[in-house]
């Protein structure tokens, strides 16, 4: 055993390394907790984050989901511990160090300093489940569980409510025509009627939710429809949204959705009521057809990941480039690339689910 290891902190007691560690950047933190025991638990103390709290030292953090051979693995976004290449962001993708193992999800979604997790995939069967990740010291927990079976939920979040639907409908029954929503504060499900209207076609389309200016769009059969949860009001959505965007990886920043299709970045708000392309600068990121694209609010800006197949390797990459955002007008809105780097490598088979920030 090492000195290190036998003797962490011989003269500094904890408070003092909490106000330390707390302005440090998270980046460091999975590097940081591999220096002892009592680092780890320092670093995964509600103490330390509530100091970042008062001293403004809050940052997102990214978080990706991988599946391998049907077994999910977090990861999360640090800084390399020897930065060589002048070239390289520096940044990497680890695993997270969590004492428990965990069954696969559908989807995940972050309230506070948690990721939600909805539905299990274990096909063909629904599942009801939802656990909870807490970031800041990297446990599960169960949650209450939703009210009915889903076997692909879709879900979005809105002052800290969670809002979920099933993300494909086979055919319309009474538990379809429902909204269930988790209150995140008093953990209690309820629900809200979904205003389906006779002689509409909903089964067999992809369901997709998200949220804008404190409204959540679902698309429905060929339509998108907004509810209002303040007024408790459903309005059909203007034509200019269409249902496309059901179809490709979307995220929304700061009231603007987000999506990526046909190799561009485009967008739309309720200001424009249109679908436009960024201007991307520093050079757009040039993706593969077979790549699994996914993007993320990352504290205001975009972080866009994909996956790149290697020649000749059993491997392939995982690729991450964070967008700056700046709104020139109405009607523009531009996009600087800021770092793009290779992450992690994996094996091809490998799944890429999700991509999720969270502010600690």
């Amino acid at each position: 055993m090492s000195l290190l290891e036998s003797t962490p902190n011989p003269s500094l007691p904890d408070d003092l390394l909490i106000t330390c560690l707390s302005r440090v950047s998270k980046l460091y933190y999975p590097k940081l907790s591999l220096v002892s025991k009592s680092f780890r638990s320092l670093l995964a103390s509600p103490e330390l984050y509530e100091a970042r709290s008062l001293l403004g030292r809050t940052e997102s953090c990214l978080y990706v989901c991988l599946r391998f051979d049907d077994n999910p693995r977090w990861f999360t976004l640090c800084r390399k511990p020897d930065r060589t290449l002048t070239k390289s962001s520096g940044n990497i993708l680890v695993p997270i160090t969590s004492p428990q193992s965990h069954p696969a999800y559908l989807s995940g979604k972050v309230v506070g300093y948690n990721i939600y997790n909805i539905g299990r995939s274990i096909k063909p069967l629904a599942s009801s489940s939802v656990s909870l990740l807490d970031c800041r010291s990297h446990t599960w927990r169960e949650a209450p569980s939703l009210q009915v079976n889903m076997k692909y939920p879709c879900a979005s979040v809105f002052d800290g409510k969670i809002y979920v639907v099933e993300g494909f409908v086979e055919k319309v029954s009474e538990f379809s025509k429902s909204m269930e929503v988790f209150d995140t504060k008093t953990q209690i499900w309820d629900h809200v009627p979904i205003p389906y209207q006779d002689g509409d076609e909903y089964s067999g389309w992809l369901t997709k939710s998200t949220c804008i200016e404190g409204k959540v769009y679902l698309t429905i059969g060929r339509k998108v429809l907004a509810y209002d949860p303040k007024e408790g009001r459903w309005d059909l959505v203007e034509q200019e949204m269409g249902d496309g965007w059901r179809w490709y990886c979307n995220c929304a920043v700061e009231n603007v959705l987000y999506c990526y299709n046909e190799g561009a970045l485009k967008w739309y708000d309720n200001k424009v009521r249109l679908w436009k392309q960024i201007k991307v600068l520093g050079g757009m990121p040039q993706f593969a057809s077979s790549s699994r694209v996914k993007l993320a609010d990352y504290g205001g800006k975009m972080a866009v990941l994909w996956d790149k197949y290697e020649l000749d390797s059993e491997d392939k990459m995982i690729w991450c480039a964070v967008i700056a955002l700046e709104r020139h007008n109405v009607e523009e809105i531009w996009g600087k690339v800021e770092w793009c780097d290779a992450v992690l490598t994996v094996p091809r088979s490998t799944i890429f689910e999700y991509a999720l920030s969270i502010t600690v």
